[in-house]
C-alpha cells in the first residue's frame, strides 16, 4: 500500500509539471511570435521611410530599383569565417561599376564571437581571372561582384560568402537614423577638396553627410592611403558609439531604412542576427590594410596609371595570420 500511495505522489507531480508547462509554453510562443512581429513592423517602417524618401527627392535611385540580380557562388572560408564583401557605390554615377572603389571584407566568426575588417584598396595590381592584370577595381566592372569573389580567393586565398553593395546615399541615410547627434569623429586635419563640403579639424559630432566625406576625402599628400585608415576609423566609432540595448531593439528598423539602398545576397533575418552580435561585441574591431607595409611597390603602367604593386604571396599570408590568430 505505501509504494502504492509514493506511485500516487509521484503522478501528481508530473501532472502537476505537465499542467505548469502547458501554460508556459503557449506563452513562450506568443512572446517568440510578438518579437518576430514587432522586428518585422519595424524592419517595414524603416524600408518605406527610406522609399518615401528616394521619391520625394526624385534621386536616380529610384530607377534602380529593384536592384540588380547578381550571381554569387561563395561559401564560408577555410577557417570557419562567414566573410562578407562590402563595396561602396555612387549610383549617381551612370558608369557605377567604376565608382565601386571601396572594397572591405568582414570577418565573422560565429564560434569565435569575433569580428575583423579588412581594407583592399582599389588600386592594388592583381590578377582577375579571365582579364589579366589590372586594378583590382576593375574585377566589379569586368563582372560584377562574383567576378571580384574570384578574384579576391586566387589573389589571397579566402573564400567569401556573403557581398553587399553599399549605395553612399544609404550610408547618410543609416547614419541619420542610428545617430540622430551625429558620430563623434576627431577630425585631423581640414577637409574639402572634392568632397562638396569643408570639415574643420577637431573633435566633433558629423551628420550622414558630413561622415561620407570624411570617409570619402583624399586629396591630401597620403591619398587614398589616408582614406583607408579613415573609413576603418570611422566603422570603429560607429561600432562602438552603436553599442547598447536601445540599439539592438532599433536594428530591425535600421536594416529596413538601409534595405533598399543595398544590394546584397543577405536575407534580412541573417542580417539581423550578423547585426545583433556585431553590437553585442565590445571594444575595437582589429583591422587590416592590403596591401600591407613592405608588400608593394607604386609603378605607373601603361593604360593604368599609377599602380600598388603587390607582392601576393607576403599579403595572403598576412591575411592568413590576421584572421586566424
Amino acid at each position: 500500500m505505501e509504494q502504492s500511495g509514493k506511485t500516487t505522489r509521484a503522478d501528481k507531480h508530473r501532472k502537476k509539471q505537465r499542467s505548469k508547462w502547458r501554460f508556459i509554453l503557449p506563452v513562450f510562443l506568443i512572446l517568440m511570435a510578438a518579437a518576430f512581429g514587432l522586428a518585422y513592423f519595424q524592419y517595414k517602417q524603416g524600408v518605406n521611410q527610406s522609399l518615401k524618401k528616394i521619391e520625394k527627392e526624385k534621386t536616380p535611385l529610384a530607377a534602380n530599383i529593384p536592384k540588380i540580380e547578381y550571381k554569387f557562388s561563395g561559401q564560408k572560408d577555410q577557417y570557419g569565417d562567414t566573410n562578407i564583401l562590402l563595396l561602396g557605390s555612387d549610383a549617381r554615377n551612370k558608369d557605377e561599376a567604376s565608382r565601386s572603389d571601396t572594397i572591405m571584407i568582414v570577418h565573422y566568426n560565429e564560434d569565435k564571437g569575433t569580428f575583423k575588417l579588412t581594407s583592399i584598396m582599389r588600386d592594388s595590381y592583381v590578377d582577375i581571372p579571365g582579364h589579366g592584370k589590372h586594378k583590382i577595381n576593375a574585377a566589379f566592372a569586368y563582372g560584377g561582384p562574383d567576378l571580384l569573389r574570384k578574384t579576391i580567393k586566387q589573389n589571397f586565398g579566402i573564400d567569401l560568402q556573403y557581398y553587399a553593395i553599399i549605395d553612399f546615399q544609404g550610408f547618410v541615410q543609416l547614419i541619420d537614423e542610428a545617430f540622430p547627434n551625429g558620430v563623434e569623429i576627431n577630425v585631423e586635419k581640414k577637409m574639402s577638396k572634392n568632397i562638396y563640403m569643408t570639415l574643420e579639424p577637431g573633435l566633433q559630432r558629423l551628420n550622414g553627410t558630413q561622415l561620407l566625406g570624411y570617409v570619402r576625402f583624399r586629396h591630401d599628400a597620403i591619398g587614398d592611403f589616408g582614406r583607408v585608415q579613415r573609413q576603418q576609423m570611422a566603422v570603429n566609432a560607429i561600432k562602438e558609439q552603436l553599442s547598447g540595448f536601445q540599439t539592438i531593439a532599433k536594428l530591425p528598423k535600421l536594416i529596413g531604412v538601409v534595405s533598399p539602398y543595398v544590394n546584397t545576397n543577405i536575407h534580412p533575418s541573417d542580417a539581423l542576427f550578423i547585426g545583433k552580435s556585431f553590437l553585442n561585441k565590445n571594444g575595437k574591431m582589429e583591422t587590416l590594410r592590403i596591401p600591407v607595409e613592405n608588400s608593394f611597390t607604386e609603378p605607373i603602367i601603361k593604360g593604368e596609371g599609377q599602380v600598388l604593386e603587390l607582392d601576393v604571396e607576403k599579403n595572403r599570408e598576412a591575411l592568413r595570420q590576421f584572421i586566424t590568430k
